[in-house]
């Protein structure tokens, strides 16, 4: 494939000509579902991700959950080519793992990215497992990520700026002295599985497009330990850190509302703690 490959996750590099789709209420309630749907798969597959069990199983598992329990499609399969239902990143891979036969073991972390197509709509939504027993370094990158996504999140609100949201990601990773990967964005995100506008996970307040009630995106930062700088495996997907230090990525698909937003993939735990 050529060096800016098409990803589920947009790189930055590439120009989507698209415009920006306000989505109505009866999209909306559909992108409710399918959220909750991708976020239930996560629920799902948790007990599963231990010591020894292949990223093939677990794709297996997630693959036959979403087909027969969820009457959905795993919307990675065949996507543009891309092999399995779903992306398994381990370590210092950035995203877009293929799941394999290679065996997970004590101290790996691991992102499971799923989307999930329903009823025309698509959820996306990724977290990460620490298998086993992780070493300190790995647990704190997992979860300074995931503050990452929240604080960006919380920048959201009719009339904020995609800058905003970027910003308050970098400058979380960077005083925790973590990098933030550039080359991999977050997407609108609808009938179409990547839609305008990008959404970068780096940038400055007040900069970028602004915001409105009924925008629908994805906010995945990728962040690093070292580096920011990726570059993607002969599989044509898979991206890993150039100088393989260990990367972790959390995502929400949210609605922006009048009054700030409506995270759409909650997971059970999440909506419990």
């Amino acid at each position: 494939m050529p060096q800016y490959f098409i990803n589920f996750t947009f790189n930055r590099n590439f120009n989507y000509h698209m415009s920006i789709i306000i989505k109505n209420e009866a999209e909306i309630e559909k992108m409710r579902i399918v959220g909750r749907l991708a976020a239930d798969v996560l629920d799902m597959i948790t007990p599963h991700v231990k010591v020894g069990v292949t990223t093939l199983e677990l794709n297996d598992i997630c693959h036959d959950y979403i087909v027969n329990v969820q009457n959905a499609i795993p919307a990675p399969l065949d996507y543009r080519g891309f092999p399995k239902s779903i992306c398994t990143s381990i370590n210092h891979q950035v995203c877009h793992g293929i799941p394999s036969d290679k065996k997970l073991k004590s101290g790996d972390i691991l992102n499971i990215d799923i989307t999930v197509l329903k009823d025309g709509f698509h959820g996306d939504t990724s977290m990460m497992f620490c298998v086993g027993k992780v070493a300190p370094h790995a647990q704190r990158l997992c979860d300074i990520t995931r503050e990452a996504l929240f604080l960006g999140i919380e920048q959201i609100k009719d009339g904020a700026t995609l800058g905003d949201i970027g910003h308050a990601i970098q400058r979380h990773a960077e005083k925790n002295r973590y990098s933030v990967v550039q080359d991999f964005c977050g997407h609108g995100i609808g009938r179409d599985f990547h839609e305008e506008p990008q959404v970068l996970h780096y940038g400055n307040r007040g900069e970028g497009i602004a915001l409105e009630a009924g925008m629908i995106i994805t906010i995945e930062p990728m962040l690093n330990q070292g580096k920011h700088h990726t570059k993607s495996l002969g599989d044509g997907w898979t991206a890993v850190t150039k100088d393989h230090s260990l990367s972790a990525q959390y995502e929400h698909t949210i609605l922006v509302t009048k009054t700030g937003y409506e995270i759409l993939t909650l997971r059970a735990q999440e909506l419990e703690s």
